[in-house]
């Protein structure tokens, strides 16, 4: 009897003891899955605000075709940010940042701190609309302030004009922010480079649309600066293209005084390119763009 009564404890023991094994093992193993679980989350967490900064900046990877395919990025190929030519491509030893806006791209360069490029497509019904340029202030970007410039002796020129983003407030905005803005002498910004940009208006409104790179030019040697150092360009270029008739033109401006009729600021795009060690026309089949760029000719666009 007494025998039998032990057996019984043992057997209790036993079966309490098997419990405990496998609620621990229960336990740990969940344990192990929840920490699992998110150890994930933080990294997807990391690698969206990675993705996602929310100051418009990218690296050039974000604006390549890697993301070809999704929704995001089919809407970023209809933005005026997105030229159908395609952004240029910086020459080699140049620096820069890809800074997406709402109505351009502008790789700006933080050793000059000018951009190297603004480039944006213009439509015909972008060419025009209720906000104006009146009360907006220059706003810095990227450690370059409008206090740069003063009693420099230049205006603050703008690369993608005030005048092709009437048509939304931010763009308007953003227009005046300084990673858009070279120094330029008042006679060009305020003259010949100013019907400059009335006339590409003209032009997008003609052909529906028009994709526009504008740009300073750098030529060898020691350049002036102002401020805390940005660089005074010796010239500036503007290369047009029209999807439409699949055509392009490139204009070089001296950053000086001039008044003088628009034929004799025109350049091909090849020579632009020679000039600038950029690339143009990136999006088009590059036998298309070589012809294309070889030939310039103002006299298709009227």
């Amino acid at each position: 009897m007494a025998r039998r009564r032990r057996n019984s404890t043992i057997n209790a023991l036993t079966i309490v003891l098997a419990a405990i094994l496998v609620g621990s093992w229960s336990y740990c193993r969940g344990n192990k899955s929840d920490n699992e679980s998110h150890g994930n989350a933080i990294e997807q967490t990391a690698q969206r605000e990675t993705e996602e900064t929310g100051d418009g900046t990218f690296d050039t990877d974000t604006l390549t075709n890697e993301n070809a395919g999704n929704d995001d990025a089919e809407v970023a190929s209809a933005s005026p940010a997105n030229p159908v030519c395609g952004l240029p491509e910086t020459g080699n030893g140049v620096r820069e940042i890809l800074l997406r806006r709402d109505a351009y791209t502008c790789s700006f360069n933080p050793d000059t701190k000018i951009p190297n490029w603004v480039a944006w497509e213009l439509t015909a019904e972008h060419t025009n609309g209720p906000y104006k340029r009146g009360g907006i202030q220059f706003q810095e970007d990227e450690g370059v302030t409008t206090q740069d410039y003063v009693r420099s002796g230049y205006d603050r020129g703008h690369m993608c004009p005030s005048g092709d983003n009437k048509w939304n407030e931010t763009a308007q905005e953003q227009s005046f922010l300084m990673t858009n803005i070279c120094p330029q002498n008042h006679n060009l910004n305020a003259g010949d480079w100013n019907e400059m940009e009335m006339q590409c208006r003209r032009w997008a409104e003609r052909f529906g649309s028009i994709d526009i790179i504008a740009g300073p030019i750098l030529f060898r040697g020691k350049h002036k600066r102002i401020g805390r150092g940005v660089t005074v360009p010796e010239a500036f270029f503007k290369v047009v293209y029209c999807p439409s008739k699949q055509m392009a033109i490139g204009f070089i401006y001296r950053n000086e005084e001039g008044n003088r009729p628009k034929g004799d600021y025109v350049n091909s795009v090849a020579q632009i390119e020679r000039i600038t060690g950029f690339r143009f026309l990136t999006a088009l089949p590059e036998a298309k763009a070589k012809k294309i760029k070889e030939e310039a000719n103002l006299d298709d666009w009227y």
